[in-house]
């Protein structure tokens, strides 16, 4: 297997390390179901990583566990120096909230509040309300996106817009690590290219590490490397 290459610069990300983990969950018979199972994965600080493999090949619960959203059944998560594994639900919760953008398939939008307030949500964990800073890049973003007013309620967006508006929240803390689960499966090519564009230029601008699970070959195509995934074990690294 060919290690991942690590980009010729500084980075303030840490190296994200997995070890011996495995993810069980119980079927409906009552029988343990294995969804996760590797032996080793080295992340290094500042990679662009994209997540291959057919649906049910083990991508998303594999940016569960890195985001630390999910603990594996046994097995070592580490963000540098830094045991997730070892973490208290509440501690790994405050560690994903200042380290981790994520973009869910979902979305996970607040369908009663505003396009703005909808990318200001992982603020308000950490503060009543907003700084201007943080407002005026918000208001960036809808724009770079090219999102209907900031005043628009998610519940009324297209799918398409919905998936831009969950792109834009995941970026809005500056995060060390932006993990994305099919950030362009909803769109055109041309907003799907906007997308790639504005992950990978915010990943190289800030030295984040990028991990995205995706089918989009273009998106792909732009990774430093790529892990094939197939029946929760890494396949292929190319």
């Amino acid at each position: 297997m060919r290690p991942i290459e690590k980009p010729e610069a500084d980075f303030c990300a840490q190296t994200l390390s997995l070890g011996h983990v495995l993810v069980e969950r119980v079927d409906e018979g009552g029988s343990p179901l294995r969804t996760l199972d590797i032996e080793s994965l080295v992340i290094p600080a500042g990679a662009k990583v994209g997540l291959a493999g057919a649906s049910g090949a083990g991508k998303t619960t594999l940016l569960d566990v890195a985001s630390g959203l999910l603990a594996p059944t046994r097995g070592l998560v580490a963000w540098g120096d830094l045991q997730l594994s070892d973490l208290s639900r509440a501690a790994c919760d405050r560690w994903r909230r200042h380290t981790v953008g994520f973009v869910f398939q979902d979305f996970h939008l607040v369908p009663e509040l505003t396009v703005l307030d909808n990318i200001l949500v992982p603020v308000w964990f950490g503060a009543f309300r907003a700084p201007q800073v943080l407002r005026y890049k918000a208001q960036a973003l809808i724009e770079r996106l090219q999102l209907p007013g900031a005043r628009r309620l998610a519940g009324v967006l297209s799918r398409g817009e919905q998936q831009r508006v969950a792109v834009a929240r995941s970026l809005i803390l500056n995060p060390r690590l932006i993990i994305a689960d099919e950030p362009t499966a909803s769109l055109d090519a041309i907003n799907g290219a906007a997308i790639a564009d504005l992950l990978i230029g915010e990943a190289m601008g800030r030295g984040a590490t990028l991990l995205v699970a995706t089918h989009d070959r273009a998106l792909l195509a732009r990774m430093d490397s790529v892990i094939t995934m197939n029946a929760g074990r890494v396949e292929r690294v190319t």
